[in-house]
């Protein structure tokens, strides 16, 4: 018996000793033998999540404190459903939803997968760099374009090490998830220093607040947060400025949601749990790995970034923009923002007239109301080396940049490696291939060539790096559908499941769960197509369904594939 079975093989033997003892000896024992939900953890908790969670905080303060837990937990949910399917049959989720469900869905599902992985690298290459010359090493490496070069190539050279030793299997395996569950310990615990910090000096937080924020509030969907209500009925124009910030926080709502579970890591869980030879004996593992290495970590990083971006940003201003305050090189940084978004009042009141001189926009500008231009400086974008400096006075300056660095810079390398592992699955599976060897490490370097070449010639010279991520995760959240609808499908397939289709009250209540998570999705889906396609995007899920209704209805036509062998398994106790 190789070392990789004899390890499966004492893991299932202490599950079953637990289980014959006690509760708690049961969760010791799932505690020792967590592996894949903290691999979801480190690429959940990279670039997207955290410009989520920072633009939640500056849009809505504490009242969106909700949105990010309630979307992980439907996204659990439908990773939890992924996994029982694997788990119960021991199929390969990409040749099982082929074979079972329908082609359409499955090359949909690994094409997105595979798109997800290489855009996706380039915001995070763009964080770990901003990390790095803005937080941690800005004396040494400055930002010059050579030393991006060097902080891009550091980047590739931990992640592609790192891979290398997973590609090794069994003890690799184990040394790269405790590599992983470092680096979540490091953004976690930086994020909760932070605030830690923050709720010891000055006036401390208003936990009452932060907590209630927590209650879900659909009704953000269709109204501004309160304090910036205020704010907008003291403008010249409210009509207009109401449009403009539900817009805005419809569109940070559906970014903070995409991002909470992104299709590529609905790929990356039945792989792991495949590589490390889990089957039925390990579902409940695999319920409790996600609930405890993918839950806990992200909701409490991602509420500390919430909490410390809403203290210092909601419905505030940088002074300097309205000239009532000394200009630093923060406000210098903001000012594009702030002129944008004063441009885009003043060419609202000029919507049916010619377009108007840079000198006329500037007259225009000056002659804005205060409150107008208030508004405008409350709006404008803010990144992790923004966030950094307004927690100086609060926190102290090491705090504020070397520990919430070191926290962003976990982030950005955690992410970029998994997308990386993603990708090698990926690619072997397209091509009907074993996930290991040449072909795995190969194309496991893609994201890392297209992530870092991407951000150093596309991306890199963006104002504000950090929030390349928006545009990335709206376009996620297009293709999340495809996983969950397929998900759903898997689990009520009797064809292949066979005896382990749940049944009764409990079939029920998962169809329910995963109907939830299912709609928010597809809203969500909806939403991003419309906003930023419009037609186009209609037209190509038009076009994806309809193909997936003919290959559906030429299968009912023909032969029916055969029930996987794995199907007639004898039942677990777990």
């Amino acid at each position: 018996m190789s070392d990789t079975g004899n390890r499966v093989e004492q893991d299932r033997q202490l599950i079953n000793e637990a289980r014959g003892q006690s509760s708690g000896a049961t969760l010791w024992a799932y505690t020792k033998l967590s592996g894949p939900g903290w691999l979801q953890s480190a690429i959940t908790l990279g670039g997207g999540s955290l410009g989520g969670s920072l633009y939640l905080g500056v849009i809505g303060g504490y009242e969106m404190m909700w949105l990010q837990p309630l979307m992980l937990i439907l996204g659990i949910v439908m990773l939890s459903a992924i996994s029982y399917v694997t788990l119960s049959t021991g199929d390969r989720p990409f040749r099982a939803i082929n074979e079972h469900i329908n082609p359409v869905l499955g090359w949909g599902w690994v094409i997105a997968t595979l798109m997800a992985n290489l855009v996706w690298a380039m915001p995070q290459f763009g964080l770990g760099t901003a990390a790095l010359q803005q937080n941690l090493f800005p004396s040494l490496l400055g930002s010059d374009d050579s030393s991006k070069w060097i902080c891009v190539g550091g980047l590739f050279l931990a992640s592609a090490v790192t891979i290398y030793f997973y590609d090794r299997g069994g003890w690799g395996v184990r040394l790269f998830e405790i590599l992983l569950k470092v680096m979540v310990a490091v953004v976690v615990f930086s994020f909760i220093g932070v605030v830690l910090a923050m709720s010891f000096r000055g006036s401390g937080l208003p936990w009452g607040t932060i907590l209630a924020g927590f209650v879900p509030d659909v009704g953000l969907l269709f109204e501004p947060a309160d304090r910036f209500r205020t704010a907008i009925a003291e403008s010249s124009a409210p009509e207009y400025w109401t449009g403009v910030v539900l817009g805005t926080q419809r569109d940070t709502m559906v970014t903070a949601a995409a991002t909470a579970v992104g299709i590529n890591m609905t790929f990356l869980l039945p792989y792991t749990m495949l590589k490390r030879g889990w089957d039925r004996d390990f579902r409940g593992l695999a319920v409790f790995d996600l609930s405890t290495g993918l839950f806990l970590p992200f909701v409490l990083a991602t509420s500390c970034v919430v909490i410390a971006s809403a203290t210092q940003f909601h419905t505030q201003y940088d002074p300097g923009l309205l000239g009532e305050g000394e200009r630093t090189g923060v406000t210098e940084k903001l000012n594009g923002g702030y002129i944008g978004n004063l441009n885009k009042r003043v060419r609202a009141d000029n919507a049916s007239g010619g377009e108007l001189s840079a000198a006329e926009l500037e007259r225009r500008r000056e002659a804005l109301p205060a409150a107008d231009r208030k508004l405008a400086a409350m709006l404008v974008k803010r990144d992790a080396f923004v966030l950094a400096n307004s927690l100086e006075e609060l926190t102290g300056r090491e705090v504020a940049h070397y520990v919430f660095g070191a926290g962003v810079l976990g982030m950005a390398i955690s992410s970029i490696i998994i997308l990386m592992l993603i990708n090698g699955f990926t690619i072997c599976e397209m091509l009907g291939r074993p996930s290991e060897g040449p072909l795995h490490l190969f194309g496991a370097m893609l994201p890392g060539l297209s992530g870092g070449l991407g951000f150093l010639f596309l991306w890199g010279g963006k104002e504000a790096d950090f929030w390349i991520v928006t545009p990335t995760s709206v376009f996620g959240m297009t293709l999340l559908p495809i996983a969950y609808l397929t998900f759903l499908l898997l689990v009520n397939n009797r064809q292949m499941l066979g005896e382990y289709v749940p049944r009764g009250p409990k079939r029920v209540a998962v169809n329910i769960a995963m109907l939830l998570a299912l709609t928010a999705a597809m809203i969500g889906a909806g939403w991003s197509i419309w906003s930023k396609a419009r037609w186009i995007g209609v037209g190509i899920v038009a076009v994806l369904v309809g193909l997936a209704l003919l290959v559906h209805k030429s299968r009912r036509d023909g032969t029916h594939p055969a029930i996987s062998d794995t199907a007639a398994r004898q039942p677990s106790t777990d």
